[in-house]
């Protein structure tokens, strides 16, 4: 069977996007989610999305990592809001159920403005913080992260206590400005650094305001594969009006 996808990245986080509207692809066979993101042998991605039908929403974005396992992915949905315009599902706005809920989005151009859920709790620690953005992220301050092995460093974090089997993303972070972060993110289910991570910028962005190493609630974040900002409303250490902010950008379409 040939197969119609289209190659889409957001900061350097690239994605196989299917149009999965008509229910041609299985949703559970994560071994073939598996063989088209493998860099060697398949498409190539940091994670497979499938767009599909939904009876309220402009459409329901289903998202793989590389391994076939489903999480949240802020730059994913960031894609998949312009790959909807693309397919002509939506225009200027859309709103669409992602596996953490509903969000809400807005494009201009090649920008993309999701809104990402409220955070109710950001766990602090001696050495980190821990919070979930819709995926779980750890995010500690290092002076050196441009020169230090972020996959062996992140993967020791990654399975070990307290996260043990469930594991957490990690993120690492050098301050370069009042309300400017560099970030180095190693990602679970990927199991290496991506250039880029949504979910990750938006939990880097509200643990350095919880710690107090920015007073601003609009936060650029300087990923590997580009600039992402993030900004947000703080309420008594609860946050809301999250929005992950950037481009999003179509690569190439083909068959397979």
């Amino acid at each position: 069977m040939q197969q119609e996808f289209y190659k889409y990245q957001g900061t350097g986080n690239d994605f196989v996007m299917i149009d999965n509207r008509q229910q041609k692809i299985d949703k559970n066979n994560t071994k073939l989610v598996a063989a088209l993101c493998d860099r060697r042998f398949g498409i190539g991605a940091d994670g497979l999305i499938l767009i599909q039908n939904h009876e309220k929403a402009d459409f329901e974005m289903i998202y793989f990592n590389s391994d076939g396992s489903q999480s949240l992915c802020g730059n994913g949905g960031r894609c998949a809001v312009a790959f909807a315009r693309n397919l002509g599902i939506i225009a200027k706005k859309a709103t669409f159920e992602a596996i953490d809920g509903l969000h809400f989005a807005t494009i201009e151009d090649d920008i993309v403005k999701l809104q990402m859920q409220d955070v109710n709790a950001v766990e602090k620690y001696v050495s980190h913080v821990f919070l979930d953005t819709g995926s779980p992220h750890h995010v500690e301050l290092r002076e050196n992260i441009d020169d230090f092995d972020i996959k062996a460093e992140g993967s020791k974090i990654r399975y070990g206590a307290p996260y043990n089997e469930a594991g957490s993303n990690v993120n690492f972070v050098k301050k370069i400005g009042d309300a400017t972060f560099a970030v180095r993110t190693y990602e679970r289910g990927v199991e290496d650094e991506t250039l880029s991570c949504g979910t990750g910028v938006t939990a880097v962005a509200i643990a350095m305001h919880t710690l107090k190493e920015t007073t601003d609630n609009l936060i650029t974040l300087k990923a590997l594969g580009g600039d992402l900002q993030v900004s947000f409303e703080e309420n008594n250490g609860v946050y809301s009006n999250i929005w992950l902010i950037g481009p999003a950008k179509l690569v190439f379409k083909g068959s397979i």
